[in-house]
């Protein structure tokens, strides 16, 4: 159990490996920004998680207004719903628009192409809609 939160998640620990191997395939994750009146914003997200940062594909919309105007954000995953099972990560969110796209980032499709064909979008279509690639740097992990 690590409710105090830590910089790094420990894969040694029962419940660090399994914190780890959420965030590897888990396929949607809740991402709280905060509005410029205060008000958290959260939304679900596709993301992709490679052990040190976050990568989001997301509409131009509030949400990347938000985050440039305050970087601090969250990022939640599901729980057992029974209080178990978390997963929160705290970080900062920066913009990156040099990274490719969701359409020509390999990794990316592997784990979100089945979804897109389920709901009959093509990588292309996904990518213009989805279009800001968002880094989050994690500063704390809490699981349990």
């Amino acid at each position: 159990m690590s409710q105090a939160g830590q910089a790094e998640i420990d894969r040694d620990s029962k419940a660090g490996a399994r914190a780890a191997e959420r965030l590897e395939t888990e396929r949607v994750g809740w991402l709280t920004t905060v509005a410029s009146d205060g008000t958290p914003q959260t939304s679900p997200v596709w993301f992709l998680w490679d052990g040190d940062t976050f990568l989001v594909y997301s509409l131009d919309s509030k949400r990347i207004r938000n985050l440039t105007e305050s970087p601090r954000v969250s990022v939640n995953l599901d729980g057992n719903g029974m209080g178990g099972d978390i997963v929160i990560v705290e970080g900062t969110a920066l913009v990156e628009p040099g990274l490719p796209s969701a359409a020509d980032n390999p990794d990316y499709l592997v784990k979100y192409q089945p979804v897109m064909d389920e709901y009959g979008w093509t990588p292309a279509w996904f990518a213009e809609r989805y279009s800001v690639p968002v880094r989050i740097v994690p500063s704390k992990y809490r699981h349990w």
